[in-house]
């Protein structure tokens, strides 16, 4: 049995740097066919989705999916609201979780693993000002030594 091909559709950059990540969970979400083909030319975008519980199901809301272009009449609203598909104790989980101060639920990629359409989202802590400053200041420094064992090298 041959692993899984997965494919990257789209991807919440800037999720990781908003937010701190606690826990990430891989869902399966609710399409319908015309959304599936365009899913698979690459028309998705998750830059200002955000995720809610509601009910005991969870939602993904402001997920954008372009119509696909032969679909005529069975394409739907790009931005409807679209339900992940996740088990019931998961669910449970992470409601109890978002119930406490200050967490949330950030979808942070968009994916195929083999012919199925996956969401990673993540249970996060949003971030202060100076916080996301160290995360920068960080990145800087591991970019400026990298740039230094490359002159080193020549």
């Amino acid at each position: 049995m041959k692993a899984e091909e997965i494919r990257s559709i789209a991807k919440n950059k800037k999720a990781r740097h908003d937010y701190f990540i606690e826990e990430t969970y891989e869902a399966g979400i609710e399409l319908v066919g015309t959304e599936v083909k365009s899913l698979r030319q690459g028309h998705c975008s998750i830059k200002q989705a955000f995720i809610r519980v509601k009910n005991g199901q969870v939602l993904i809301h402001g997920m954008h999916i372009n119509p696909y272009e032969k679909g005529n009449i069975f394409n739907k609203d790009p931005l409807r609201i679209r339900k992940l598909l996740l088990h019931k104790y998961e669910i449970s989980k992470i409601a109890g979780k978002i119930n406490e101060q200050g967490y949330t639920l950030v979808p942070l990629e968009v994916y195929f693993k083999g012919s199925l359409v996956k969401v990673e989202i993540g249970l996060a802590k949003g971030k202060k000002k100076a916080d996301k400053r160290v995360d920068i200041k960080k990145k800087d420094q591991e970019r400026e030594a990298r740039r230094d064992l490359k002159m080193q090298l020549r």
